[in-house]
């Protein structure tokens, strides 16, 4: 007896190993997938699904399925077996009682399918709701110095509690309806034992039963109850995991916007850049960005571009890695569209350093060369030369070994710009742009800089979009944009002569230009 016992003890003990490990190999195995479909998103897609909720797709969500699973699994044959064991038995004890049983399911179904219907859209909601909370949190903690710097806790503290108040309200409704469920089905099943008690008594007077087959049919009829309220529990948690099931769903079946093109890009590379009549909208918006831009950039050049806020100088440089397709015209690096490129093969010709300097955890000489693994000490330190950041690492105690707070929240804003122009340099590209990157240093660092890259980076073809005039002046071409058109184009003396908008924009910053001449 004691050996069956301890039999059985393992067998459940296996049972539920086994059960969970199921659970955990599926998540696993579709947050992975999560993963990689995310990393294969376009911009426009990252943007409607939001960071906030694709965090929530990939954590809670994916843990609501695997609950689902592990609970399913070991639920579904439980109860099942519990349930129709009981009806069997139920049957073969007394017919009569076994009708009086089966004439409640209907209803127990009915019960069990409304609470379901009404709390299904309440799940996805709750989901949804989860997805506001983990957007409010990444604002507020990335925020946090600015929100004290302008003394906006008790604002921010107030949204957070609305949006965690409302969070609170949907878990209290999925709550009540299968708070109600419970008792209902326990009114059911006392209604069933009266009924076997009724007619089980008419039974025992004309002798076609006992007392001890009622009292049978009343335990298989709680047996039948525990169930019941156990299939009730299982649903809930099979409700909420189908809700997350479909959010989750939702990510693995988007299709990547951006679709690889036939080309490898294994023919030889100069780095030529051409725009030919092209015109580009953000999705979803009927307002052109860009408009008819044709231009062409020699192997080795260096281009700048210039404009007012707003003139479309990011998204023009943005559609040479491909990170947005085109509306109307073609985009050509080395006299091939970029979207018959495998976008792999197109970004490894192009680096560049976006408008928001962006560090990772780990040290700085990790940061450095993040965009290429195999890079040398000598060669993290030969492109923080040229970054102009040699001399702040290296007075460092730890120098590159030096630990960077999450964000770069440890460094200054013109050393948190330079550690990603570091990190392009290093790159061994044909491309090099520079999104309005160096706004944070001052004008003889900037100079500096840009006399490090025209040695060590001659043969490179750059791209530089900067506010400042002194930033492009030794530019071998400056584009002038405005409104998403192309007003001006040439070296910086023929555009003082020949462009209104440029000289605007230089006579409105003539202190800098003797600043650096001094």
């Amino acid at each position: 007896m004691v050996g069956l016992v301890l039999f059985g003890v393992l067998c459940g003990s296996l049972n539920n190993v086994f059960v969970h490990m199921s659970g955990q190999n599926i998540g696993n195995e579709i947050r992975k997938d999560c993963f990689r479909r995310m990393m294969q998103f376009s911009f426009p897609q990252l943007d409607q699904f939001g960071t906030g909720s694709l965090v929530t797709r990939v954590t809670n969500d994916i843990t609501q399925v695997q609950n689902f699973v592990s609970q399913f699994v070991r639920g579904m044959i439980r109860t099942s077996m519990l349930m129709f064991g009981s009806m069997y038995c139920m049957f073969r004890l007394n017919h009569t009682f076994g009708l009086v049983v089966l004439c409640a399911f209907p209803l127990t179904v009915g019960c069990l399918a409304v609470c379901i219907a009404k709390a299904n859209p309440l799940f996805t909601k709750l989901q949804s709701q989860l997805d506001a909370i983990n957007a409010i949190l990444q604002e507020d903690v990335s925020g946090i110095r600015v929100i004290k710097a302008c003394v906006r806790e008790l604002y921010e503290k107030a949204r957070f509690g609305k949006a965690n108040g409302q969070l609170i309200q949907t878990q209290l409704r999925t709550l009540v309806i299968f708070a109600f469920m419970n008792p209902v089905i326990n009114a059911l099943m006392y209604v069933v034992v009266a009924v076997i008690l009724a007619v089980g008594s008419f039974q025992v007077e004309s002798g076609d039963t006992s007392p001890g087959t009622i009292m049978a049919a009343i335990t298989y009829t709680t047996q039948l109850l525990n169930g019941i309220l156990m299939l009730v529990m299982l649903f809930q948690s099979i409700s909420r995991g189908i809700a997350s099931w479909k959010r989750v769903k939702e990510v693995l079946q988007s299709q990547p916007a951006l679709v690889d093109g036939p080309f490898t890009g294994d023919t030889a590379s100069h780095g030529e850049i051409e725009f030919r009549d092209v015109s580009f909208a953000y999705p979803g918006s009927s307002h052109p960005v860009l408009e008819h831009i044709s231009f062409k950039v020699r192997p080795g050049e260096t281009v700048a571009i210039m404009g007012a806020t707003g003139c479309g100088k990011t998204s023009l440089v943005n559609l040479i890695p491909r990170f947005y397709d085109v509306t109307q015209g073609q985009v050509l690096v080395d006299g091939v569209d970029v979207r018959r490129y495998h976008q792999r093969d197109l970004r490894e010709k192009v680096s560049t350093v976006l408008q928001k300097s962006q560090l990772f955890t780990g040290t700085i000489g990790e940061n450095i060369a993040w965009g290429s693994p195999g890079a040398s000490q000598e060669d993290i330190q030969q492109a923080a030369q040229v970054a102009q950041a040699d001399s702040f690492v290296s007075a460092s105690p730890r120098g590159y070994n030096t630990y960077v707070a999450e964000g770069g929240a440890s460094l200054s804003g013109g050393q948190k710009q330079r550690v990603p122009i570091a990190r392009a340099v290093i790159k061994p590209a044909e491309i090099l742009i520079f999104d309005d990157s160096t706004s944070a240093l001052d004008l003889k660092t900037e100079a500096a800089l840009y006399d490090a890259l025209d040695n060590s980076r001659s043969q490179v073809t750059k791209l530089i979009v900067a506010q400042r005039v002194a930033s492009v002046r030794r530019a071998n071409r400056i584009l002038v944009l405005e409104n998403g058109r192309i007003v001006g184009c040439g070296p910086h003396q023929e555009l003082l002569r020949t462009c209104p908008a440029y000289q605007d924009i230089y006579h409105s910053q003539l202190g800098e230009e003797d600043e650096l001449h001094e």
